[in-house]
C-alpha cells in the first residue's frame, strides 16, 4: 500500500514547580532578621518545533515519553529558583497534535511553528511572602504546583513537493503509479481516492521527491462540497502541482478554470504555488495535443499518458526543474 499516515502516540509531561524557601535572614548586625526564603522556579514547558528537513516521526515511535525539568527550589536571600529547562519537540512541518483521549485538535504547526502544548507548574512561594503582623517568622513555604500531562497522537498531515490536483477520475491515481512506485487503488467512479496516497519519485539518480495524488476535486470543493476542505488543507502542504487536465474530453479549459478558482477561493497562496498542466489520457487523445499546448491558461504544458508512459520522464524533467527554479528563488 502507497499510503501512509505518519503516526505516533507519545506522552508529555511539563516540569513540577519548584518550592519555594524557608529561610531567615542571618546577618552580623541583624540578630532578629525576618524571613527571606525564594521563590521556586517554575516547571518547564513542553513546546513542540515544526521544523524543516524533518520527514517522518520515527524517533517517536521510539521514544515514547517526554517530560520537562522540574524547577529548581527557592533559596536564602530571596534568590528565586531557577526555571526548569523546557522540552522542546522537534516535529515535522505539517504535524497536527490530537488529545488521544478527547480528540481535540490541540495544535496545527506550519514551517517554523512553534506551540507550548504544557506549560510547566508554578514555582511556590517562599517564607518571605507570609509574613505578618502577627506571624513574623513563618516557618512555611508552599510547595510549586505540579506539571500537566498528556497522553497525544502526532499525525503528519500530508507534506508532498508534488501534488498531482484534478477533478475525480482525471487520472491522478494512475500517474502517481507511473510516476513512483506507489499503488494507490485505481477505480472507475468517483472519490477513489479518499485521502493522498504518497509515492517517492525518483530521476536519474537527482533527490528523491514525494508525490502525493489528491482526492479529487469538485466545483465548490471551497465551501465544503465533497471532499472540499479537507482536500484544500492537503495541497496547502504541497510545494508544487501539476494540474491534471483529462484531454478526453472537450471542457479541459473549463476543468483548469475551476480547478484554480476553486484553489484561489480558499486560498490565494494557492495560486502562487509553482505548477504545470498536464493533458492526460493522450494514448486515446493525441488529435487535441496541439489545441491542449496552445491552451489559454499560464504555464508550461504537457501531454502524457500514463497508460503507454507517453512523455512522463519530460514531465518528470520539467517537474523537478520547476522545484529547482523554486528553491533557488528563495533561497535568493
Amino acid at each position: 500500500m502507497s499510503r501512509f499516515v505518519d503516526e505516533a502516540d507519545i506522552t508529555i509531561r511539563s516540569g513540577d514547580g519548584g518550592r519555594g524557601a524557608v529561610s531567615f535572614r542571618r546577618e552580623k548586625y541583624v540578630p532578629k532578621g525576618g524571613p527571606d526564603g525564594g521563590d521556586g522556579g517554575d516547571g518547564g514547558d513542553v513546546i513542540f518545533l515544526a521544523q524543516h528537513g524533518i520527514k517522518s516521526l520515527y524517533d517517536h515511535r521510539i521514544k515514547r515519553s517526554y517530560r520537562a525539568e522540574n524547577g529548581h527550589a527557592g533559596a536564602r536571600r530571596n534568590m528565586k529558583g531557577k526555571k526548569g529547562t523546557d522540552c522542546i519537540i522537534a516535529v515535522p512541518e505539517g504535524t497536527v497534535v490530537i488529545d488521544r483521549h478527547s480528540g481535540r485538535l490541540l495544535a496545527d504547526l506550519a514551517e517554523n511553528e512553534k506551540a507550548v502544548l504544557l506549560a510547566g507548574g508554578r514555582g511556590g512561594r517562599g517564607n518571605s511572602h507570609f509574613a505578618t503582623s502577627t506571624n513574623r517568622a513563618p516557618k512555611f513555604a508552599q510547595e510549586g504546583s505540579p506539571g500537566k500531562a498528556l497522553f497525544v497522537t502526532l499525525q503528519i498531515k500530508t507534506i508532498a513537493d508534488i501534488g498531482i490536483v484534478g477533478l475525480p477520475n482525471a487520472g491522478k491515481s494512475t500517474l502517481l503509479a507511473t510516476l513512483t512506485k506507489a499503488r494507490p487503488k485505481i477505480g472507475a467512479y468517483p472519490f477513489t481516492t479518499l485521502s493522498p496516497n504518497l509515492g517517492i519519485m525518483e530521476f536519474k539518480g537527482r533527490a528523491q521527491y514525494v508525490v502525493a495524488d489528491m482526492p479529487g476535486l469538485i466545483e465548490g470543493a471551497s465551501r465544503g462540497v465533497g471532499l472540499g476542505i479537507r482536500f484544500l488543507k492537503h495541497i496547502e502542504r504541497t510545494r508544487a502541482l501539476i494540474l491534471l487536465l483529462d484531454m478526453s474530453g472537450a471542457d479541459y479549459v473549463e476543468q483548469h478554470d475551476m480547478l484554480v478558482g476553486e484553489m484561489a477561493k480558499y486560498s490565494a497562496d494557492l495560486i502562487t504555488k509553482p505548477r504545470i498542466a498536464a493533458g492526460s489520457k493522450y494514448d486515446i487523445s493525441a488529435d487535441r495535443k496541439r489545441d491542449f499546448l496552445e491552451a489559454p491558461f499560464p504555464g508550461e504544458k504537457v501531454c502524457i499518458s500514463s497508460v503507454t508512459r507517453f512523455n512522463i520522464d519530460i514531465l518528470k524533467e520539467k517537474t523537478i526543474a520547476l522545484l529547482e527554479r523554486a528553491d533557488a528563488g528563495s533561497n535568493a
